[in-house]
């Protein structure tokens, strides 16, 4: 058991209000996943600017450093925000390595990446989720099955720039799968399940595929029962193994498209008794983006 909530807006109406209706939307899935949670939130970019999410070990002051590099930094409990322009990129990598106490969990233009042990809700208030705006987002609380409960195993798992993923179930096949993309370049930093399928879609991207092709063929790859949800810098996908043996449901009105484990997840957002629901069908890749 796990529980996965994702919302993506299609109207800018409602981005001041992401933050606040994805806390409900994992509080209300606690005890599907008591033991932590993540989220992704897809904020506004900045032309020519990129921007690294990090976790910061020992009470390590990341805005210090930052200041040392001339950049902005914003903090987030133990985690930080830097903003750099993107040609720094390569150069602030090579910095931030030098300092073990830091770990790089997301980038991109975009995407900024929070986890940690914990109820749902309380991980939630920490990083102050329920004040921040974007165009999408997803969520996840999680009931370890696979490893140990430590923030490095919790979700969401970035699988490239802007691209994270969460995942409810158990693959049944990821040790052979991890020693594979090893010997690929993939790296890992723990034994979990579901970073294995997310190194499965970051290897697929960088081999040329799409993110819809790269989903397909995770269905013939990955062994096992799993509901994923994917978020991109334009949108987010969702799916299902092909016998769809883990619990989802989905809302689409004229303002959002909104996923849950269960409908309760989903009950407390706005408009949602008109709202078209439905499950998604197994072994179908559904993806919805705006512009960016």
């Amino acid at each position: 058991m796990c529980g996965i909530a994702g919302l993506f807006l299609k109207t800018t109406r409602l981005e001041p209000e992401l933050g606040r209706l994805l806390s409900v939307m994992l509080a209300v899935l606690t005890d599907r996943g008591p033991d932590s949670a993540g989220f992704a939130i897809y904020g506004q970019g900045v032309a020519g600017q990129r921007k690294l999410t990090l976790r910061a070990k020992g009470g390590f002051d990341v805005q210090a450093l930052a200041a040392g590099l001339g950049l902005a930094c914003v903090a987030h409990d133990d985690h930080a925000v830097m903003r750099f322009p993107a040609a720094r990129e390569a150069e602030l990598r090579v910095a931030l390595a030098k300092h073990p106490e830091i770990t790089i969990i997301a980038s991109g233009a975009r995407m900024e990446l929070f986890k940690g042990t914990g109820l749902p809700e309380d991980v939630a208030k920490r990083f102050g989720l329920a004040s921040m705006s974007g165009s999408h987002a997803i969520g996840h609380t999680r009931m370890a099955t696979e490893s140990a409960v430590t923030t490095e195993g919790a979700h969401p798992f970035s699988t490239g720039a802007d691209q994270c993923l969460v995942h409810n179930g158990s693959l049944s096949n990821h040790n052979d799968v991890r020693r594979i993309l090893m010997r690929e370049g993939i790296g890992f930093a723990t034994q979990n399940d579901t970073e294995v399928a997310a190194g499965f879609l970051s290897h697929q991207l960088r081999e040329g595929k799409k993110l819809d092709e790269a989903l397909r063929n995770a269905l013939g790859r990955l062994d096992g029962f799993y509901t994923f949800v994917v978020g991109t810098e334009t949108g987010f996908g969702v799916l299902r193994d092909p016998v769809a043996c883990k619990p989802a449901v989905m809302a689409e009105t004229d303002d959002y498209v909104a996923f849950g484990s269960e409908y309760r997840a989903l009950a407390d957002l706005p408009g949602i008794e008109g709202a078209k629901l439905f499950e998604p069908e197994p072994g179908q890749v559904y993806f919805w983006e705006r512009a960016a």
